[in-house]
């Protein structure tokens, strides 16, 4: 039987993703400044936040070189994912789900990286005086997409079932 392929609806949930990442940022960007501090919950705030490194500002203290091996990781990245989506058939949507996450949240912030030499960020969880990095909406997907990938895979491998 014939598998039948196209990464399309992927691509275009990817799209989706980079679509609501970006317009939250703009958002953030033009309504916020770094002074600004919008509690939405007790251990939630609103707080915008520029980052010119990876994941809890690494690399953020170089003179520049981070953001070029950043994006080229991203980009890399990008299209062994959209690789990945060409090779799924349609009934394979548990894995062509979180894939598109990941290269959706991947796309919006080298899109930042591109444009400005940092990502935008500007949701803050914390709890008490203990905070979690700032993140944004590209970062959430890029996280349950790859929960999502490790526990299926887990799955699979401890099933044996695909």
């Amino acid at each position: 039987m014939k598998k039948n392929k196209t990464a399309w609806p992927w691509i275009f949930v990817s799209f989706l993703i980079v679509f609501f990442d970006q317009l939250t940022k703009y958002y953030f960007m033009t309504h916020f400044t770094e002074q600004t501090i919008v509690r939405v919950f007790p251990f939630l705030n609103f707080i915008l936040r520029f980052n010119p490194g990876a994941a809890f500002s690494f690399l953020g203290n170089q003179s520049g070189w981070q953001i070029y091996l950043l994006a080229s990781i991203s980009i890399f990245v990008s299209l062994i994912l959209i690789v990945w989506l060409c090779r799924l058939s349609h009934r394979e949507w548990w894995i062509a789900i979180p894939v598109s996450f990941v290269l959706g949240g991947a796309i919006g912030n080298l899109i930042d990286r591109m444009r400005f030499g940092l990502v935008t960020d500007f949701i803050d969880f914390h709890i008490g005086n203990w905070h979690y990095a700032t993140f944004n909406v590209a970062d959430s997907f890029v996280c349950v997409g790859a929960i999502w990938l490790i526990v299926r895979l887990f799955y699979e491998s401890i099933t044996g079932k695909s």
